[in-house]
């Protein structure tokens, strides 16, 4: 994974110098020193978001999957003290994402070598991301310790970090002055993205004090905090405190055990006396026997003569529709979800009061609607859920060896695998939908065109149901859970973050479409490459090799497209390539059961 990550690096600033060289003349030491000060603060900021990513998935992860393992509980059963359990499990979490920042440590000073850098700005950067690493690690452990399943642990760690993120820029934008501190002077204490742009700026020598320390003490104390709860609630958390179904609360478990014992008594006192026991009839004696076992660990419960539900004909599709699957507490994860859809629609709401929905601001021919800046990121984090559903809703039932017994059964890959599909496009219905109600909004106050609302619902469409195949086809393909998570996950924001990486890079240095054409290539060569050996490895087909060929094509297309207000063209490039890529997937799984259970084969099975 280093490995990868520096040369990821290293093929990145080769890019841009390719970019920098064909479309621009290179006549002194000050074009070097601004090409090198723009390279700096476009890497700086993309190598923060794969940190801030990958430290909250890969520390909540590490936990979530003990607990489906049931191998929590056997570390809580150990004389590790609460203090070793939580931060043993947070570092080591982290550890991989250490060992990736001290690999591109080196490379970022090489940057400096073209000028316009100095160490100095290396220097708080990194201090930046790492301290960014350990708070979102904080959270993602946290979350995972006091969360039961893996999916509730995912999704909430992805609404923390938006609501996090949210609430810095709103306060930037909108909040009052508090002691004498402006409300952009408290957003760079809080957020993350403005102190790694303050800190790669070239003026960060003369402005640290307050553009950088404040977020450090700040990100630090944060940190302590998390890892201070979760340490004192650990064991408190752990095992799980919930009373089974049908069982009796402690109340009606410690009445029912003193009626027994006083029958018992009862009973002892009346021993001697033949008559008595001779008078006892059967039913008396099956009552006395349940007297006795009342509070038991063999205790019934529940009668069997109650009737049970009637499954259907999809016994998959029922579990996943009509039982708690994924826990009663996935109740919570849509109220947060609700609450933040609350403050998409207040700003989406302000916005439209103001009159600043109907502005469009035009730069250099890119048209942006401000409307799209709260409900972009809001319809990115409901992808990102439905895809985190997706692929836990595999990895749990491995976990929980219930792929082997379903795997011997007469269900059929087809019932399986839609059974998992529409079940979850069943849970995730309202975060599919509430993105599209929002934009229905903006429909009604004249902010989008009907045609317009058209194209965006059917796209939306097309782009859920090809996450929730994508992250089936990752949980079935991949034996471990936390490689099956990352990967899906990873791929997702591979298609956004690094295209829009690729596009940044190259409206920084503008030129002829010509001359960027071949670096550009390049880039997009490396991901389709990248893309199937995630996808495709463990199930090749010439489909799957097409699909990962002009999905990031097909994205960078989209992306352009939209911001030049070409709808309808990134309606027919989405709808056609999502679709291709996902029935790319889905055929294969039809035929027959090609799920990883995690298990090499030995010699004797072949």
């Amino acid at each position: 994974m280093r490995t990868v990550y520096a040369v990821a690096l290293l093929l990145l600033i080769c890019t841009a110098w390719m970019i920098l060289k064909g479309t621009q003349i290179i006549q002194n030491v000050g074009d070097m020193a601004r090409f090198g000060a723009i390279l700096f603060q476009i890497l700086a900021p993309l190598q923060l978001a794969l940190v801030l990513f990958l430290s909250a998935i890969q520390a909540a992860s590490n936990i979530a999957i003990e607990k489906d393992r049931q191998t929590l509980i056997l570390l809580l059963m150990s004389r590790l003290t609460n203090s070793e359990l939580v931060l043993g499990k947070l570092f080591a979490s982290l550890l991989s994402i250490g060992v990736m920042l001290i690999t591109s440590l080196p490379i970022f000073m090489l940057i400096v070598l073209f000028g316009g850098t100095s160490f100095e700005q290396v220097g708080w950067t990194f201090a930046v991301t790492l301290m960014t690493s350990i708070t979102a690690g904080s959270l993602g452990a946290i979350v995972a310790l006091w969360r039961e399943k893996t999916f509730q642990t995912l999704a909430l760690v992805a609404m923390c970090i938006v609501f996090w993120l949210g609430l810095c820029e709103g306060i930037g934008l909108a909040g009052p002055d508090v002691a004498g501190f402006t409300g952009a002077e408290i957003a760079g204490a809080m957020s993350p993205v403005r102190t790694i742009m303050a800190a790669s700026h070239p003026t960060v020598s003369s402005t640290w004090s307050f553009s950088v320390l404040p977020f450090l003490i700040l990100s630090s104390f944060i940190s302590l905090l998390l890892c201070g709860v979760a340490i004192w609630k650990v064991r408190h958390w752990n095992p799980s405190r919930d009373v089974r179904s049908g069982q009796p609360s402690a109340e009606e478990a410690e009445a029912s055990n003193s009626s027994g014992l006083a029958m018992a008594e009862r009973q002892g006192e009346s021993e001697g006396s033949s008559e008595v026991a001779k008078s006892l009839t059967g039913q008396q004696v099956v009552e006395q026997s349940e007297g006795l076992r009342t509070g038991h660990v063999d205790d019934r419960t529940r009668l069997a003569s109650q009737s049970s539900r009637r499954v259907w004909d999809n016994p998959v599709l029922w579990r996943e529709m009509r039982t708690w699957a994924y826990g009663r507490k996935i109740l919570f994860i849509r109220g947060a979800y609700w609450l933040l859809a609350g403050f998409v629609f207040f700003a989406v709401f302000s916005m439209v009061n103001s009159g600043a929905a109907t502005r469009v601001t035009a730069d250099a021919g890119v048209t942006i609607p401000p409307a799209a800046r709260p409900l972009a990121p809001f319809i990115l984090v409901s992808i990102v859920m439905v895809n985190a559903l997706a692929v836990t809703s595999i990895t749990t039932e491995r976990d929980g060896r219930a792929l082997d017994l379903l795997m011997v059964t007469d269900i059929s890959p087809r019932e399986f695998l839609f059974g998992k599909i529409g079940g979850v496009l069943y849970v995730v219905s309202d975060m599919i939908l509430l993105p599209i109600v929002i934009s229905g909004y903006l429909w009604l106050n004249g902010a989008l065109s009907g045609e317009n609302l058209i194209y965006l619902t059917v796209g939306l469409f097309v782009l859920f149901f090809f996450v929730t195949m994508l992250g089936v086809h990752c949980g079935m393909s991949y034996g471990g859970s936390r490689q099956a998570i990352g990967v899906s996950l990873g791929t997702v924001f591979f298609l956004f973050l690094g295209v829009v990486t690729v596009m940044v890079m190259m409206v920084s240095f503008t030129g002829n479409v010509e001359a960027q054409l071949s670096p550009f290539l390049a880039c997009i060569v490396g991901g389709a490459i990248g893309l199937y050996v995630a996808l495709g490895w463990h199930t090749p087909s010439p489909a799957l090799v097409l699909a990962c060929g002009i999905l990031p094509i097909a994205m960078f297309y989209s992306i352009t497209s939209l911001l030049l207000g070409n709808f309808l063209s990134v309606l027919l490039v989405v709808s056609f390539t999502y679709g291709f890529a996902t029935t790319a997937m889905m055929i294969p799984r039809l035929s027959e059961f090609l799920v990883s259970t995690g298990r090499s084969k030995t010699a004797e099975n072949g």
